[in-house]
């Protein structure tokens, strides 16, 4: 059941990242590192919603600051 939903948020990641087009370099590294930290998150704490969460906000913060 946990993998169904870790390949379930996964999917919804890249689903999402096809709207990237229109974001500036800023946004779109924001949003890969919320995709990134939350799938990181959900693997780390077996599918710990509090870790999915958690691991969102602080791949989107460290995405937000890479500099492109």
């Amino acid at each position: 059941m946990k993998s169904i939903k870790t390949l379930t948020v996964l999917g919804l990641v890249l689903v999402s990242l096809s709207g990237c087009a229109n974001m500036t370099p800023r946004e779109r590294n924001t949003a890969i590192g919320a995709g990134v930290g939350a799938i990181g998150g959900s693997i780390l704490t077996n599918g710990n919603a509090l870790g999915t969460v958690g691991g969102a906000a602080v791949g989107g913060l460290v995405g937000n600051q890479i500099k492109h």
